[in-house]
C-alpha cells in the first residue's frame, strides 16, 4: 500500500500530537486539548503521512515572510518533523518533503527554512546550513564598562505608544539583513497585546530616543534570583547608531549588583557581524545556544527574481544541477542593469559558459553566507571561474541573521 501523505485532518490531530511528543518530548504542562475551533493553530498547516491506518510521520509547515536582499520573500518554515520510531531509516522524509514542499510552491512560497535536529538528514532533501540563531552568555563585568552615550540619547521605559517606533526599528534593522522575519505575521507579529499587556512575557522594553525619535529597543526578562547567579534574559537589542547600543547595553548593565550575566541572541557568535557587540569594550561570553538554521530554495525565479541588488551591471548564465533536488534544477540567466531589479529568465541551457551550483550552493550563495571560492573548494559550484567575482558581487552585500526561532 503507498503511503498517504496529505494535510492533517482533526480526527488524527491527537494521535498526531502523541506522536510529535516521542520526538520532542511531553511538556511539563499538557498543550489544551485540541477543538475543531482551535486547530489548527492560526498560520500553521499540519501535515501528516499515514502507512495504512498507522501515523508514520508527522511535520507543520509555518507560512510568514522573511527579509533576503532588501525583500519579502514568502517562507515556508518547516518544524515538528516526527517520524515514528519504528519508520526511521525506512525512506519516510523524502516523500513527505516532496508533497509539503510542492504544495508550498504552488501557494507562492520562494523559499523554506527550518531548524534541524541533525542536519544531515534535511541535506538529504535540499536544504543546507546558512547560518545560526545563537544565545550569547555575557557576563555583567564586561557591560558594566561600557561608556555613556556621546550625544543626546537616552533610554527610558516603552509603553504600547512606543509600538510604531519600535516596530520601525525593528523593519530598518531586518531589511538590511538576510534571514529575519519580516515580523508582519502571527505568530511572530509585534503586536501591543503581546509585548505590552497583561500576557506579555516580559519584564520590560526600553528604549533608546534621540530627542522624541526612537533609534533602538531591548526587551528583556529578569528572571529569578538577586546574586550573581542569576541570568537577565534579553529577546531583542536592536540600535540603530553606537550610542543607542550604548544606551541600552547600559540599561542591561543596571542590573549588575544583582544579576551575574545577561543572555544575548544573536548571530555567528561574538565574532560575528552583529553590530551590536561593536561598542562593547570587552567580548567576554560563552555560547549557551547554537541552532543551526538550514534553507532551500523553492523557486529559483521567485526567490531571486525579487532581490534588491547592487547597482552593477552584469549577465550571469548559472543553472542548478542536483539529483536530491530534481523540482529546482534548470538554467537561467541573470541580467542586472544597474537600477538594482534582477531580470531571470530561463535559457534551457544554450550558454556552457555558466555557474553550476548545486541546491546546498545556491542556497548558502543566496543567503550571501559563502564565497563562490568556498563554494568550488566544497563541490557545490562548478563551471568557468568567469563570473564568480560578478556573482559574489551581487549576493554577498548583506549579512545573514536570525532571531526567531520556530
Amino acid at each position: 500500500m503507498p503511503l498517504d501523505v496529505r494535510p492533517t485532518t482533526f480526527e488524527d490531530a491527537i494521535a498526531a500530537r502523541r506522536l510529535g511528543a516521542e520526538a520532542f518530548g511531553v511538556p511539563s504542562t499538557p498543550p489544551p486539548v485540541p477543538t475543531p475551533g482551535s486547530w489548527p493553530p492560526e498560520n500553521v498547516r499540519p501535515w501528516i503521512v499515514k502507512d495504512g491506518d498507522d501515523i508514520a510521520g508527522v511535520l507543520s509547515v509555518r507560512s510568514f515572510t522573511s527579509w533576503f536582499h532588501g525583500a519579502r520573500v514568502r517562507t515556508a518554515g518547516i518544524a515538528g518533523v516526527t517520524v515514528a520510531a519504528e519508520r526511521r531509516g525506512t525512506g519516510i522524509l523524502r516523500p513527505m518533503f516532496a508533497a509539503v514542499l510542492a504544495d508550498a510552491r504552488q501557494r507562492g512560497e520562494a523559499i523554506s527554512t527550518l531548524y534541524p535536529t541533525q542536519a544531515g538528514v534535511y541535506r538529504g532533501v535540499g536544504y543546507e546550513i546558512v547560518g545560526a540563531y545563537q544565545v550569547l552568555r555575557v557576563p555583567m563585568p564586561a557591560l558594566a564598562k561600557v561608556r555613556p552615550p556621546s550625544g543626546g540619547t537616552r533610554a527610558r521605559r516603552a509603553t504600547a505608544e512606543d509600538l510604531a517606533g519600535i516596530q520601525s526599528v525593528y523593519r530598518s534593522w531586518a531589511s538590511g539583513h538576510n534571514g529575519p522575519l519580516t515580523r508582519e505575521d502571527v505568530p511572530f507579529a509585534m503586536e501591543a497585546d503581546e509585548m505590552f499587556g497583561s500576557e506579555s512575557t516580559y519584564t520590560g522594553i526600553s528604549v533608546a530616543v534621540d530627542g522624541e525619535r526612537i533609534v533602538g529597543f531591548v526587551s528583556w526578562t529578569r528572571g529569578t534570583g538577586y546574586d550573581r547567579t542569576g541570568t537577565l534574559e534579553v529577546d531583542d537589542l536592536v540600535a540603530e547608531t553606537p550610542d543607542a547600543a550604548r544606551a541600552l547595553w547600559r540599561v542591561i548593565a543596571s542590573f549588575d549588583p544583582v544579576v551575574g550575566s545577561a543572555d544575548v541572541p544573536t548571530t555567528a557568535g561574538w565574532s560575528g557581524a552583529d553590530p551590536i557587540r561593536l561598542v562593547l569594550p570587552d567580548h567576554a561570553a560563552t555560547i549557551v545556544r547554537d541552532e543551526p538554521y538550514m534553507l532551500r530554495i523553492l523557486d529559483v525565479e521567485a526567490a531571486l527574481g525579487r532581490a534588491i541588488l547592487p547597482p552593477i551591471q552584469a549577465c550571469v548564465p548559472f543553472a542548478v544541477v542536483d539529483p536530491t533536488t530534481p523540482d529546482i534544477e534548470g538554467s537561467w540567466s541573470l541580467e542586472t542593469t544597474g537600477d538594482g531589479s534582477p531580470t531571470i529568465g530561463s535559457d534551457r541551457g544554450e550558454n556552457p559558459d555558466r555557474l553550476v551550483f548545486t541546491s546546498a550552493g545556491l542556497a548558502v550563495s543566496y543567503a550571501g553566507s559563502v564565497s563562490t571560492t568556498a563554494l568550488r573548494r566544497a563541490g557545490h559550484l562548478t563551471g568557468p571561474t568567469t563570473h564568480d567575482a560578478a556573482w559574489d558581487a551581487l549576493w554577498r552585500g548583506r549579512d545573514i541573521h536570525v532571531r526567531d526561532y520556530f
